[in-house]
């Protein structure tokens, strides 16, 4: 894969380049959280995909990690370097990785639309959260 396309929006999602520009910077989890005011959850499930920061928080992050706010969201612009591959992997690894990421964000989808099901389900119910 060219370096170029490493990061891109089909090689990659916001967490794996948020990942890899935290560890670019060398800031662990709680490091980046602190410094950005929230808790390390938070970012955690920044990284996993399963939450979306704020974009006041995007333009924060890009400037901490010295990476473009436009290469956060889609890989394209100043980022970080590829890694290296000097360990072999072979392509159908690469590939299960692919779908591993691809369906951790299909749930991800399916599981913020359960939770507006039961939000309306609720609502209708005349019942609180």
């Amino acid at each position: 894969m060219d370096d170029d396309q490493w990061y891109s929006d089909e090689a990659a999602t916001f967490g794996d380049r948020l990942t890899a520009a935290r560890e670019g910077a060398e800031l662990s989890q709680d490091d980046l959280a602190r410094r950005l005011g929230v808790k390390t959850a938070t970012l955690r499930s920044w990284e996993e995909d399963l939450k979306e920061p704020r974009a006041n928080r995007l333009a924060t992050m890009s400037g901490m990690l010295g990476v473009s706010l436009r290469w956060l969201l889609t890989g394209e612009g100043v980022g970080v370097a590829a890694p290296t591959d000097s360990t072999g992997v072979p392509p159908e690894a690469a590939d299960l990785v692919r779908e591993l990421r691809d369906l951790r964000l299909s749930m991800a989808r399916d599981t913020e639309t359960l939770e507006r099901i039961e939000r309306r389900l609720r609502s209708v119910l005349g019942q609180s959260e």
